[in-house]
């Protein structure tokens, strides 16, 4: 579907909002890549020590409250 020529240089308030944004603060993406990896990039897991974990863990008993004495 073709625009015309009206409609092809059309940018909506949004996108003229960010594209200010970026101007006037142009590290901005650097700045939003360092809060991703600050929030969900996860250093790469050692399964050896996963493993020592999983092994090393106590069973909870099925009533917490009442000891087996």
């Amino acid at each position: 579907m073709k625009f015309t020529k009206q409609f092809q240089r059309y940018e909506s308030e949004i996108t003229q909002f960010i594209n200010e944004l970026k101007q006037k603060n142009p590290d901005l993406e650097e700045q939003q890549r360092a809060g991703r990896a600050l929030l969900w990039d996860k250093q790469p897991v050692d399964l050896d020590t996963q493993e020592r974990a999983r092994n090393s863990r106590v069973n909870q008993q099925a009533y917490v409250y009442q000891n087996k004495n």
